[in-house]
Order: structure tokens, then C-alpha cells, then sequence
């Protein structure tokens, strides 16, 4: 639930109504008529009319009041929230990024929990607010004053970073996206939840076996302890998340992780970056169906949410992988031009090892040639049926060439921890939407 707003108290030229409804036409005859209207805020939680246009989603309004050059757009209500932390909160997307178009400061604590717009976007679980927040940071000076960095693991005033709350309130899409911002995976929480919480520990609380994968994709530590010496397993259990439970129970393998230290695979290119990500995720997907199938849950598969394209499926023999002989040549190694399949690359980066006198990781070399790779850009199949190139969709899974048999990658490595992630391919969680009606509540329990 979100943040209630007290708008209709002591209302009574009907501004704030107005306000809240979209009612753009009253609200500038109101103002016409006085214009120190639009400084009056609501009497218990001192809202202005900024503070609820924006929490409503009332685009038209934000703008005409923004106008003003008196209006402050980090005005502060009794909380000491701004608009944009409603906005945020509230997913009212739009207003986001008008508010931050007008310099709408993103490096603010409120009062109520020290919290900014950021933390609000990754615990009501609005994916677009949160990117467009994140993407501001890099340009705004706040990179250059606090560093990026340092701003996506900002902690609120228990100690929880918006990864924390993200995992802990069952938002996937919020994880992945913090994750790949920077967010560090083992940080633990001051008094938010339990004590030296990870984020791993909270989503176990949560039951979210979506946000589980995720944060061991990018290395989450099954056996890190919190404050009271418990693992994240016997939190899933205490809570009765068996599937869960399974996934993070010591003694089942470990999941295929990114080595994230490694530069080529930090600034991938984008669409080889999806092909490879998708790789390690049916990779861990084989090895949860073994751990899984004893607590009866099933995971979603390719045939069950899409029908493969007949023509990607029929694979000439020398287009095959010469490593593997099982899969389409996917991934280039754009310095020397030679192509392997998603799967064989990923194993190739994923097994090598730190040098024991650097404890640096050093940079995969191609099986082909020996030269090292600096970069790896997405290469061209062409089927049977045709003599074009087939534009692959690499976000989907369904558009990936069917693969003739699967690679054994349900064992893990020990190697792999602290390595980088996967895309989310979990349901984000309903948004909240429509009006905000009268009072303040703000339910936030760990």
C-alpha cells in the first residue's frame, strides 16, 4: 500500500480536490483568482498541490504548477517527503521524470524512515521509476559528488539499501535492474528485518524464488549468517518457503554465476549480453529442476509460454558450434571472427580461474586461436528455408534457436561466487494505481 495523502482537510476553496481529480481548468481559475493558493498546503501533513498532483499521477497539473517560479520542486510535507518520492512511490512514472527534468533534487532522506525516491521506487516495486531515477544519478551531479556507486547502495535509516527492500518485498525486475546498477549482493542491513540481513536472507523471508535466482546469479553467499548466526536456508524454512529452501539449502549444487571482474563482459555489447544471459539462466534452470522436483514445484519452461519458430529450430550441421556440436553459433569474438554457441562461451568465461599471484581473474582466450578476447558482439544465423539472416529477438525466449540436446551445467562451482548476473524472467508484482484518497497511512514492516 502506499502512502495516503490528507488532501480534502481544510479544503475549503477546493484547490487540493481539484488537484487530486485533474481538474486543470478549476485549479487555474482557483489560482487566477489567488494566486498565494498555490503556497497553502493541506493542515496535519502539510501536502501542497505539487505534493498531490504528483502522488495522483496529474502529469498536466505537475507542469502547470512547475511553471511557477516560486514553486519549489523539493518542497517538503510534514514527513519531509518530496514529490518525487511520491511520485515514485505511487509509480506515477511520468511525473518522475517531469519532476527530475526540473532539477528535483534525488539525494533527499525523508523523516519517516531516511529515505529517498530511490528506496520508495524499489520497495512499492515500480521497475520504470526506479530506471529512470537510476539513469538521472548517472548524469546528475550526483555521480560526480557522492558517486553512482555509492547512491545505488544508499541505506535508509535502518540500514537497508534499495536492494534490500526490492528483495524483501518480492520485486524481481527491481532486483535484477539494482544488481546490475552496482548493488552490492552480501551487504547486510543495520535494524531493517533481522539484524546483519542480507538481501538473500530477505527474499527468503519473502518466498520469492524469483529474487532468489537473481541474487545468486550474481554471487550471493548461501552460507552468510546474520546477526543471530542463521543462514538464509533456515529462514526460508522457518517461514515455510520450501521451494525456496531448496534452492538455498547448502548441500544442493551451486548456480552458474557471471565473472563480473572481467572487463569484456562488464561493457558486452547489449545483444550478446541477452544471448549469454539467457544462457545461464536455462542453465540454472536444469539444475533447479532436480533440486525442485521434490517439493512439487514446477518452473515455467520455453513450451509452455511460447511456440519456437519452426524455421530457427532446422540448423544446417555447418552452422553448428564446433565445440559443443549441439547448438547454433550465437556469439562472435569480434577481434578474430570466430563464432560459438551461447552455452560454450559462457562455460569458457565462467571456468577461468583467478591467477594465485594477482588473485586478479584473467581474460578468456578463444579456443580457436588463442588470442585473447576483448569483445564479443552477436553473430548472424541463417536456417535452411532461407538465405536471410534471421533477426533473432533476443529478449525472448521463444526466438532463440532450439537447442538439439542440453548441456550439463547443473553442477556449480565454488569458483563462481562473486561473479554477475542474469536478466529477470519472474512477474513483477502489481502496481498500485489510482487516486489517492484521503488520511495518511504508510504501511512499511519488515
Amino acid at each position: 500500500m502506499g502512502q495516503r495523502l490528507s488532501c480534502r482537510v481544510q479544503d475549503e476553496h477546493g484547490l487540493f480536490t481539484a488537484v487530486q481529480f485533474g481538474h486543470l481548468e478549476v485549479v487555474n481559475n482557483l489560482l487566477a483568482k489567488d494566486p498565494s493558493l498555490i503556497h497553502q498546503t493541506t493542515l496535519y501533513d502539510r501536502h501542497s498541490a505539487l505534493h498531490i498532483a504528483a502522488a495522483n499521477g496529474q502529469i498536466e497539473i505537475v507542469i502547470m504548477l512547475l511553471k511557477d517560479p516560486s514553486v519549489n520542486p523539493d518542497s517538503l510535507n510534514r514527513h519531509k517527503q518530496t514529490p518525487l518520492m511520491l511520485a515514485a512511490m505511487h509509480g506515477k512514472i511520468t511525473c518522475v521524470e517531469k519532476l527530475i527534468e526540473a532539477k528535483a533534487n534525488i539525494l533527499m532522506f525523508d523523516s519517516l524512515n531516511g529515505r529517498t525516491c530511490l528506496h520508495y521506487a524499489a520497495y512499492y516495486g515500480h521497475f520504470d521509476c526506479l530506471e529512470t531515477i537510476l539513469s538521472a544519478a548517472r548524469t546528475s551531479h550526483v555521480a560526480a559528488s557522492w558517486g553512482f556507486s555509492r547512491f545505488v547502495n544508499i541505506r535508509d535509516g535502518k540500514g537497508a539499501t534499495p536492494l534490500h527492500l526490492a528483495a524483501r518485498q518480492r520485486r524481481p525486475r527491481c532486483v535484477h535492474l539494482l544488481l546490475d546498477s552496482g548493488a552490492l549482493v552480501c551487504a547486510s542491513t543495520g535494524g531493517y528485518g533481522f539484524p546483519g540481513s542480507t538481501a538473500l536472507h530477505l527474499a527468503a523471508r519473502g518466498g520469492s524464488i524469483d529474487c532468489i535466482r537473481e541474487l545468486l546469479a550474481w554471487g550471493a553467499d548461501r552460507l552468510h549468517r546474520d546477526a543471530s548466526g542463521r543462514i538464509s536456508y533456515l529462514i526460508a524454512l522457518k517461514h515455510k518457503n520450501e521451494a525456496c529452501a531448496a534452492l538455498l539449502n547448502p548441500s544442493s549444487a551451486e548456480p552458474l554465476v557471471w565473472p563480473s571482474p572481467l572487463k569484456f563482459i562488464s561493457d558486452l555489447n547489449q545483444d550478446a549480453k541477452a544471448l549469454l544471459e539467457q544462457a545461464l539462466m536455462e542453465a540454472n534452470r536444469e539444475r533447479e529442476k532436480a533440486i525442485l522436483k521434490g517439493v512439487g514445484y514446477s518452473s515455467p519452461s520455453q513450451s509452455d509460454t511460447c511456440i519456437a519458430d519452426d524455421n530457427i529450430s532446422e540448423v544446417s550441421e555447418t552452422e553448428l558450434c564446433c565445440i559443443c556440436f549441439d547448438q547454433v553459433c550465437t556469439i562472435e569474438v569480434q577481434d578474430c571472427g570466430h563464432q560459438m554457441c551461447a552455452q560454450c562461451t559462457l562455460a569458457l568465461c565462467c571456468h577461468n580461474k583467478p591467477d594465485p599471484t594477482t588473485a586478479l581473474l584473467t581474460s578468456p582466450v578463444c579456443p580457436f586461436c588463442r588470442s585473447n578476447i576483448a569483445r564479443l558482439v552477436v553473430a548472424k544465423v541463417k536456417a535452411n528455408a532461407s538465405d536471410h539472416d534471421l533477426d533473432l529477438d533476443l529478449y525472448s525466449s521463444c526466438k532463440l534457436p532450439k537447442l538439439r540436446k542440453a548441456r550439463n551445467f547443473s553442477e556449480g562451482s565454488s569458483s563462481f561466487k562473486g561473479l554477475s548476473g542474469v536478466p529477470s524472467f519472474g512477474k513483477m508484482v502489481g502496481r498500485g494505481s489510482g487516486r489517492i484518497p484521503a488520511d495518511n497511512e504508510c504501511i512499511d514492516k519488515p
